[in-house]
């Protein structure tokens, strides 16, 4: 898989209702994974959506998510570009380059779905993600 960036956007808990009204918009294929299928079960973020995306027949892909428990969501800073895709040695290049000089918030390593990600805002104020996937997930 070539490495995308794309919008990631961050809701408060309607996160799967904004992605299916994008979808109404701009058609496509939508997958949404609720923090319930990651080891959440019984908590009150287990039906919300924990990573959602929308690919589109025009090429178009828009990510969300509900704002994860214990951390803040802000109207207006409610965004982060998302950079993804199985060359390790690329992604890891551009985390390096994007995190000298910001702040890390999620350090780059395994996660508990399995691929290796991080979050970090670079010197200019913009957050981005970073999601490694193994090759063949």
């Amino acid at each position: 898989m070539a490495s995308r960036l794309n919008p990631y956007l961050s809701f408060d808990g309607d996160a799967r209702e904004a992605l299916e009204f994008y979808r109404e918009v701009f058609d496509g294929t939508l997958a949404a994974h609720s923090y319930g299928e990651f080891g959440h079960q019984g908590g009150p973020e287990a039906d919300k959506v924990m990573h959602g995306m929308l690919e589109t027949p025009s090429g178009f892909t828009l990510m969300g998510a509900d704002t994860p428990p214990g951390m803040e969501r802000t109207v207006g800073d409610n965004f982060a570009v998302s950079l993804s895709g199985d060359d390790e040695a690329e992604l890891r290049g551009y985390w390096e380059k994007l995190s000298t000089g910001g702040s890390v918030t999620v350090p780059l390593e395994k996660q508990m779905w399995g691929d290796v990600f991080g979050m970090c805002t670079d010197r200019f104020g913009v957050p981005w993600m970073v999601n490694i996937t193994k090759s063949g997930n």
